[in-house]
């Protein structure tokens, strides 16, 4: 009797596994909306001084740096399948807020500043298992850009330190494009709702040039940031 009952609720946990949705299937469209993490795994080169009043100096400030921090936000997605397998992906966030913190020397000021960082991205997907699946994993390659906004240098006394009383830091950050690699799952509530957990790593990296006005003078410097972010996405998602 004993075995008997653990067949069934064997195969009733299969059946719940596999049961007959048909919200991942070609032709379908998903809009989703959810949580991201972003989760830079950051370093910065030491800076360099590039010019003073446009005069060209190139000194490098050894053991200085700074890492940005991590930071959520909301992320809407739409998605169109073409096959049963195979998706595309449009997927942004409400820019995020990242805190910028010293390391090295400049570990000493704690936060320097922040940044918000703009990355839409398309992805292509291979989802596993055929479509009355209900959970189903997959596989994705794709592409983003990624621009910055409201680079604010936000501790005046490292600029004071660092530069010189009462002088005025602005900073401005390269945009670029970046493959993204994408893995996750979706599992189908009924045909229309479904709930998705994805994890994608982005390799980029950006040039950070700053320019500080110390009364007459005007100094140039810049680093490059690698951020490299882990960006986790925690969705629920409607079929139409």
């Amino acid at each position: 009797m004993k075995s008997t009952n653990k067949k069934i609720l064997v195969a009733g946990a299969f059946l719940a596994l596999a049961g007959a949705a048909h919200a991942q299937s070609a032709g379908s469209n998903i809009v989703s909306l959810g949580w991201f993490r972003v989760m830079p795994n950051s370093s910065a080169d030491p800076l360099t001084v590039d010019s003073i009043n446009g005069r060209p100096i190139g000194v490098t400030r050894p053991n200085t740096g700074a890492e940005i921090q991590s930071a959520d936000t909301l992320g809407l997605a739409f998605s169109h399948y073409f096959t049963d397998n195979i998706s595309a992906e449009f997927v942004v966030g409400i820019p995020p807020k990242h805190d910028v913190k010293g390391t090295g020397n400049y570990a000493q000021y704690g936060n320097l500043g922040s940044v918000k960082q703009w990355s839409p991205a398309v992805v292509v997907k291979y989802h596993f298992f055929d479509a009355k699946t209900r959970f189903r994993p997959y596989v994705g390659i794709g592409v983003n850009y990624t621009w910055f906004t409201d680079e604010t240098i936000t501790n005046q006394n490292f600029v004071n330190r660092e530069f010189a009383p009462g002088a005025t830091m602005t900073a401005s950050a390269k945009s670029s494009w970046n493959p993204v690699f994408n893995i996750g799952a979706n599992y189908a509530i009924n045909d229309n709702w479904f709930v998705g957990l994805s994890v994608s790593y982005v390799p980029l990296s950006t040039r950070a040039s700053f320019t500080t006005q110390a009364g007459p003078v005007t100094i140039q410097s810049h680093t490059k940031i690698k951020i490299d972010p882990v960006v986790t996405f925690l969705n629920v998602g409607y079929r139409f």
